[in-house]
């Protein structure tokens, strides 16, 4: 399992990393094109906002849960002795799991829906937005397994992460 979620998660980062890559390259070839040539590459707005955001905020969330990097506030809970630290850990933890289990389950109805009917923003010319609300269903399922992956690490060695 927490092979698994480790591959999964270490993925998904590197499809976000890809994501920013192609953005950079995109916004650095538009605005070369803007100040060279006086020109601009359509579409350059859409893209970056609806694909290139998207993939890459929600792709690596379970990538940096996975490393116990996101944001914590733990002032008193460093303060009170191990088991209630470990407590108060399972709890947060079965809340998030609670908590990205429900957005994940919205969100892969919403991506399913989209994709029915090939949602498209409105803009010039014809733009899909559907494969982009796949990114959410995904990054979903990646922090909910490394939250579990953590809890039973947790469990295991019988302290909070």
């Amino acid at each position: 399992m927490q092979a698994l979620t480790r591959w999964l998660n270490r993925a998904t980062m590197a499809l976000a990393s890809l994501f920013m890559l192609l953005m950079m390259a995109h916004i650095t070839t538009d605005v070369i094109v803007r100040f060279f040539f006086h020109g601009r590459i359509i579409g350059t707005l859409e893209i970056v906002s609806y694909y290139y955001m998207v993939a890459l905020v929600f792709l690596s969330l379970g990538f940096v849960e996975l490393r116990n990097e996101h944001i914590r506030v733990d002032l008193f809970a460093q303060m009170m002795p191990p088991v209630m630290q470990l407590g108060l850990y399972i709890l947060a933890c079965g809340l998030g799991m609670i908590f990205f289990g429900m957005l994940g389950w919205q969100s892969l109805h919403d991506a399913l829906s989209a994709t029915s009917r090939a949602e498209e923003a409105m803009s010039n010319f014809t733009f899909y937005i559907w494969p982009a609300r796949w990114a959410l269903p995904i990054g979903f399922a990646g922090i909910w397994l490394a939250i579990l992956t953590n809890l039973m690490k947790s469990l295991s060695t019988r302290r909070a992460l």
